[in-house]
């Protein structure tokens, strides 16, 4: 069931997602080389609970930090450690924030130093595509017109579309109805878009191929050819004329 959520739930997801969305944007002058993702978790647990909030990756499912860090050719789920960042990296920063227990889900994919030009253009295409995503987003749409959308912005890059990963509804719980891949799909095509969805719209791309594993650790999924991946999200509020992120601002 797709669930329609209150004023007041919208009220409480709208302080989550300020407060994701201003530690997102503090991460960029604070990610650099020479930074290890324990730094950059520890950050982002001070930050949420300095806000009256929970950082909601913590515990969840057995998760043991509070964010998500996921360097080159991880695309979701990196553990955060003593790793350090490197000249050159990609790392996508994926955070959930629960204030009063309404949760937000965002992502953001930052470079680190100087990288290659064909994968600046990786990142800049993926954060393209979820902003070309949420811009079709109204009430009386099907949720495949999103997909579709989204895909489309793969495809004239040749980039690859993780299809085991996808976006989801989000709010009472981190991961509600519906899935919401990032390709054209049947079942996307009988879900209707209505005022007050909540959903987490998620573009992960690969530079080569899309094939993905997981690594040992249980949690962390990696394309097996290696290629680097990236991957942008906000929570969206769908209203009768639009769209509201909850997480961020327009593009």
């Amino acid at each position: 069931m797709i669930t329609l959520k209150s004023k007041k739930e919208i009220e409480c997801m709208k302080y989550a997602g300020m407060v994701a969305y201003s530690l997102l944007e503090e991460l960029k002058d604070f990610i650099k080389v020479g930074i290890s993702t324990n730094e950059i978790d520890k950050y982002v647990e001070n930050y949420i609970k300095s806000k009256d909030c929970y950082p909601t990756c913590l515990g969840y499912e057995g998760f043991p930090k509070s964010a998500c860090t996921s360097i080159n050719d991880e695309v979701v789920h990196g553990i955060p450690s003593n790793r350090k960042l490197k000249e050159g990296d990609i790392i996508t920063v994926d955070i959930g924030v629960t204030y009063k227990n309404m949760i937000v889900d965002t992502a953001y994919t930052y470079i680190v130093g100087s990288v290659d030009k064909k994968i600046l253009e990786l990142v800049e295409n993926t954060k393209k595509a979820l902003y070309e995503g949420l811009n079709v987003i109204k009430s009386g749409i099907t949720l495949n017109e999103v997909c579709k959308t989204i895909e489309k912005n793969a495809n004239k890059h040749g980039y690859g579309v993780i299809k085991e990963l996808t976006g989801h509804g989000v709010g009472y719980d981190f991961h509600e109805d519906p899935y919401i891949p990032n390709y054209s799909n049947k079942d996307s095509e009988s879900i209707i878009l209505k005022s007050g969805m909540t959903l987490a719209i998620e573009p992960m791309f690969s530079l080569n191929k899309e094939e993905v594993w997981m690594l040992e650790n249980g949690w962390t999924i990696s394309t097996i050819d290696k290629s680097p991946t990236a991957h942008f999200e906000h929570t969206i509020l769908v209203t009768d004329n639009g769209y509201e992120i909850l997480t961020g601002k327009r593009e």
